[in-house]
């Protein structure tokens, strides 16, 4: 569905207002194209029932009025930005959009900078599987009973590295952790939505 764009007789007011949909526009390009439509189409929509309400009114000054109780997009589109991206974080499983997501809801509360820590672990999964590649005599399982266990990149320690334990599984047991890892993740994400949008309709 396309916008229907008001058209301003002041070309002072049609500029105003074409620089406060880019705005809009910019505000939301984190977001699916849908809704970044949506949100779009819905202060549009605010910005034509006000003039509607002060038709009496100079055009400039009626549009202004209508963008000033709406308010800057870039701040007061934070909120609604912060919540669509984690909606759709949590449908497309995609680690760019739950990434974004969590750095939108960083703010938002302790929980979200919780999450962010474990994304960052889920990323050491990675790092290790493509060390083992490189480095496989110092990356593993190192185990020693009673003395030392470590999993992950160690020194070049001979002591150590005649310790690892896992050999070639190190690389598949270390995929199916990271899999694990994040949905779990993604599922702790998807429940934390859910309590959000249950919040809203109390």
């Amino acid at each position: 569905m396309e916008l229907n764009k008001i058209n301003f007789i002041n070309t002072n007011a049609q500029k105003i207002y074409e620089n406060y949909l880019l705005q809009i526009q910019l505000a939301t390009k984190k977001l699916s194209k849908a809704d970044q439509q949506d949100i779009l189409m819905e202060l549009n929509s605010h910005i034509y029932e006000s003039l509607q309400k002060n038709n009496d009114k100079e055009e400039l000054s009626s549009l202004l009025n209508a963008l000033e109780k709406i308010g800057i997009p870039n701040e007061v589109l934070k909120p609604l930005i912060a919540d669509k991206k984690l909606r759709q974080a949590t449908k497309t499983f995609n680690p760019i959009d739950v990434l974004q997501a969590l750095a939108l809801n960083i703010s938002n509360g302790v929980i979200y900078f919780v999450f962010a820590i474990l994304y960052m672990l889920l990323f050491t999964f990675v790092f290790l599987i493509i060390a083992k590649i490189f480095y496989p005599s110092i990356t593993g399982f190192f185990y020693k009973k009673n003395e030392f266990f470590q999993y992950g990149l160690i020194s070049f320690n001979e002591n150590k590295m005649k310790y690892e334990v896992l050999g070639n599984w190190f690389i598949p047991l270390t995929v199916v952790m990271a899999i694990l890892f994040y949905l779990i993740i993604t599922a702790l994400l998807k429940f934390k939505t859910y309590l959000n949008k249950k919040n809203l309709l109390k």
